[in-house]
């Protein structure tokens, strides 16, 4: 008998051993990281009250924290099935002056793009796409709940169509079911080929380019919804709009039905489907980020050059030759998060045998969507606060030819508004209250997933590991950026 325990004892303690090791090894990494910071985009060094090393281990030890009082103080699942209480209706018809909105911003990036003047600093397109419509409509959706479904204009014109056809006594049914296996492959694929564009295409910034861009995926949007349905498509197919409701699902309001709903924070995101590409789209969105963090900071700038130079070797002149070297950057970092939730996924599945690591994978991948909006707001909070007030002087001058349509084409920015020293603030706030929400999430799926309270906090050990990596990560980023 006692033959057949100890070999179970020896790799009890191999697997917490193993849960320590990783557990200091984050933390050494965050501890480890330069000490100088600068916020993402276009601000400068940060003048740092206290040094970044003690910024990390802060951090890493509020996870811990949590984490404790998590399992001595949460016993049982409190976010699973969300209860949700309807604040107001609105009339139906208030969907029509939002999908016209929508249509009219659309018109204006593609006009701007086409007829307005080349360059990046005076065209309208580049803040707006990549500044209020790439970051602003994400921030705004976990205060305000799945606004954008209103306003988006591929969605409004679809439905507008269909409203005349109906008119015209002209039925519309899809001729397509949605197939389960394609999922949110779509949104993944989207977004992946927007961070491409905006990270390691040399043309990002062009207007015309980013017109005909967005006409093309206008085109797109409408021939889906044409073949599977506007709902459906509109959930499933659309990239943006993906993006957008799923972040979302994290805020305390909910758009629903033509009426706003107040929820449990979080709790809207744990019925998040487990169709496929779920995992896919979160880990897209935190490897996109972190690429975007790690593209500025010594390590990819040192390592970069040679891979260049590789494909320099291979006859590609230069252009080519460095985009193809940020698309690998962008693969390695997306790999990277992938790796460090396999870590958790595998850990948990040492816990208990009675799960797959995939189907651990899959129920836990709504833990990710806190810390793939931490991500996101630590890597563009400077952006958006900064960069973003350009779009009150963009908007009385779109086509950058002098007109002054609202009488703000005199503004400036104000980079006085918050410094970055506060902004530093900000994102390591961000960082740790996503990785902190990540964790609440987890342990609430563990207790409604595990047998008992103590197997959920054993299995917890490893996404603990997966938390403060993150974590670690992120600091990193920020402060090793041109350090």
């Amino acid at each position: 008998m006692s033959l057949g325990v100890q070999p179970a004892e020896r790799s009890a303690k191999r697997r917490r051993a193993r849960v320590a090791m990783l557990t200091v090894a984050f933390i050494a990494a965050t501890a480890l990281a330069p000490a100088a910071a600068e916020a993402h985009g276009i601000s400068g060094l940060a003048s740092l009250p206290v040094p970044a090393w003690l910024f990390a281990w802060a951090a890493a030890i509020v996870l811990v924290i949590s984490f404790v009082l998590l399992s001595t103080l949460w016993s049982t699942p409190r976010l699973q099935h969300p209860r949700e209480r309807r604040l107001f209706r609105w009339p139906s018809a208030l969907g029509i002056p939002a999908g016209g909105t929508g249509l009219a911003l659309f018109a204006l990036v593609v006009y701007a793009g086409y007829e307005g003047v080349p360059y990046y600093t005076d065209n309208f397109d580049p803040t707006f796409i990549y500044v209020i419509f790439w970051v602003a409509i994400p921030v705004s959706s976990i205060l305000l709940g799945d606004w954008f479904r209103a306003f988006s204009p591929w969605r409004a014109f679809a439905r507008a169509i269909r409203w005349l056809g109906a008119r015209a006594q002209l039925e519309w049914r899809p001729p397509l079911s949605y197939p389960p296996w394609l999922g949110r492959w779509p949104v993944v694929a989207g977004l992946l080929a927007f961070g491409w564009l905006e990270l390691v295409y040399h043309d990002h910034d062009n207007p015309s380019l980013l017109a005909s861009l967005a006409l093309a995926y206008f085109a797109l949007m409408l021939v889906g919804m044409a073949l599977f349905g506007i709902e459906e498509w509109s959930e499933r197919g659309d990239a943006f709009g993906g993006y957008f409701g799923l972040f979302s699902r994290l805020s305390p309001v909910n758009v629903r039905g033509g009426a706003l709903w107040l929820r449990r924070p979080l709790s809207g995101v744990t019925s998040l489907s487990d169709q496929a590409g779920t995992v896919a789209l979160v880990l897209v969105i935190i490897g996109i980020t972190t690429f975007d963090g790690a593209s500025n900071g010594v390590v990819w700038n040192t390592l970069q050059p040679h891979v260049q130079s590789f494909f320099s070797g291979l006859g590609l002149s230069e252009t080519p030759s460095d985009e193809l070297a940020d698309s690998l950057g962008l693969l390695l970092a997306i790999t990277v998060v992938v790796g460090f939730y396999r870590v958790g996924v595998l850990g948990m599945r040492s816990v208990s045998r009675r799960f797959t690591a995939p189907q651990l994978a899959r129920s836990y991948a709504h833990t990710l969507v806190p810390i793939g909006f931490a991500y996101v707001l630590a890597h563009y909070f400077s952006l958006l606060v900064w960069q973003g007030q350009a779009i009150g002087y963009l908007a009385s001058n779109p086509l950058g030819n002098g007109s002054d349509y609202f009488g703000t084409a005199g503004w400036h920015i104000n980079y006085s508004v918050i410094g970055a020293t506060g902004i530093w603030y900000v994102e390591v706030l961000a960082l740790v209250t996503g990785h902190v929400g990540g964790l609440a999430l987890a342990h609430d799926r563990a207790l409604a997933t595990y047998r008992s309270p103590r197997e959920a906090v054993r299995s917890q050990y490893w996404m603990l590991v997966v938390m403060v990596g993150f974590t670690s990560l992120g600091l990193w980023l920020l402060s090793a950026v041109n350090s």
